[in-house]
């Protein structure tokens, strides 16, 4: 069974923002770049949500979902996973990411968009705690899995779903 090591995030302090996904897939670690398999749909949406271009290179990429007030992690920092789906986590061996930290350091954050059924299902279960503290003060949302794997949800209905945090972009 590999290990498999997530990103560290990528944020600035005024993200209103934050999209937490589980643990990136084996495309996305062998290029070390957030949702790098081609048919994810995530840099497509979050491209036509904050008006950049989806065939910008990915640092330019990063930088324009940072100036909307995006912010990206994943729920887990380090666990066991053969291959990219969720499903195949093993969940003894899962090492949750310090969320308290980061979300300690964003003071303008109004939401918490969980890319997927398993990143809301774990955030729920690692951080029951600062759900608590942050209910009421901060939406969370499990949006539709933006991964191809969730193949059952076409584009458009997705991207319908998470149109949701346009409004609490930085335009």
């Amino acid at each position: 069974m590999s290990e498999a090591v997530s990103f560290m995030p990528q944020w600035r302090e005024d993200a209103r923002v934050l999209i937490l996904g589980s643990m990136p897939g084996t495309a996305s670690l062998s290029a070390q770049q957030y949702y790098a398999h081609p048919r994810n749909a995530f840099w497509p949406i979050m491209a036509q949500l904050c008006g950049f271009s989806v065939e910008l290179p990915y640092a330019a990429r990063i930088t324009a979902l940072k100036a909307s007030g995006v912010a990206l992690w994943d729920v887990i920092g380090r666990c066991h996973r053969p291959g990219s789906l969720d499903s195949s986590i093993d969940t003894d061996s899962i090492e949750p990411n310090d969320l308290a930290e980061l979300i300690q350091r964003l003071p303008q954050l109004s939401l918490i968009g969980c890319n997927g059924a398993t990143a809301h299902k774990l955030l729920y279960r690692q951080w029951p705690e600062l759900i608590s503290v942050l209910h009421g003060r901060i939406q969370i949302l499990r949006l539709p899995s933006t991964s191809p794997a969730h193949a059952a949800m076409a584009y458009e209905q997705k991207l319908h779903y998470w149109q949701v945090i346009q409004s609490h972009l930085a335009h």
